[in-house]
């Protein structure tokens, strides 16, 4: 079973100018630089909550390289999830088709979403020092035009409860989603969303890139320290904040561009606040 979001892999074309921002802006701290001989890559590693940044340099050839050329640009590689019995998901989802290989001591795990490849890495699950600025990332976000298929390989690649799954629907962002939630008592899942307006951003996104991550989540209780200084570095970043709250005091979400954070968009909502929309409203404490 997983439990958590416990990294996300970046792949750059130059890791430390991704990495930069992180730190400058989330508080991320330098974990250890290393080699991934499976990926072909130089691997720089931050931590920020309780959740590891790897940024992945290509060295060579390999399969961080391909996909830097097949994307153009630096993007959200896969989504990391910690386990238990990290070893038995990856078994599990061998027997459900997905590509599967142990290497760097952790599972890599690879599904087809509409003909695009879509990896994930298992790995043990250890306790974290928290660092930084958030306390843990929460969600890697999958964006399919068939969202019930997508969903349902999700769940069986996984192992994962659909009677626990949340859906979502947002108007003014074009799209509809579902979380499949790792446990129905933490945040921690993957999200899968479908644009249903293709002329906002995320519909645009989607007719350029296909089935693809899109972006990450966070939780937060620093959102106006995020949020100053992301103003003060002229970063790209959008807030919201309910017009009848002093501006003084946290928004309920904010998202940093992926011009911001080294070619990912990251999203950062309030503590509570992912309740709304992740089928407990009755959690989210008011401001």
């Amino acid at each position: 079973m997983l439990t958590e979001i416990d990294r996300i892999l970046l792949a750059t074309p130059d890791a430390v100018g991704s990495a930069m921002p992180w730190r400058d802006l989330l508080g991320a701290e330098f974990v250890g630089r290393d080699r991934l001989a499976s990926l072909g890559a130089q691997r720089m590693t931050l931590r920020v909550g309780t959740t590891d940044i790897e940024f992945l340099e290509p060295d060579g050839t390999g399969v961080v390289a391909d996909e830097l050329a097949r994307r153009g640009r630096a993007h959200l590689f896969a989504a990391g999830a910690a386990s238990e019995d990290a070893a038995g998901v990856a078994r599990h989802a061998a027997t459900q088709g997905a590509l599967c290989q142990d290497a760097d001591g952790r599972h890599y795990i690879q599904i087809a979403i509409e003909g695009a490849p879509i990896r994930f890495v298992v790995s043990p699950a250890e306790e974290r020092q928290a660092a930084g600025n958030v306390e843990f990332l929460y969600e890697a976000t999958v964006l399919a035009a068939d969202q019930a298929a997508a969903v349902d390989l999700i769940a069986r690649t996984f192992n994962l409860d659909p009677a626990v799954f949340s859906t979502i629907t947002s108007e003014a962002f074009g799209y509809t989603g579902v979380l499949t939630l790792f446990h129905p008592d933490r945040l921690h899942r993957f999200e899968v969303i479908t644009p249903i307006d293709m002329a906002k951003t995320m519909g645009r996104y989607y007719g350029r890139e296909g089935a693809s991550y899109y972006m990450a989540f966070a939780e937060s209780a620093r959102m106006p320290l995020i949020e100053r200084l992301a103003k003060e570095a002229g970063a790209g970043i959008t807030i919201d904040r309910p017009e009848q709250r002093d501006p003084a005091l946290t928004a309920d979400q904010l998202w940093l561009h992926p011009q911001t954070l080294g070619g990912m968009m990251l999203g950062v909502s309030r503590p509570t606040m992912a309740w709304r929309w992740s089928g407990k409203p009755e959690r989210v404490e008011a401001i």
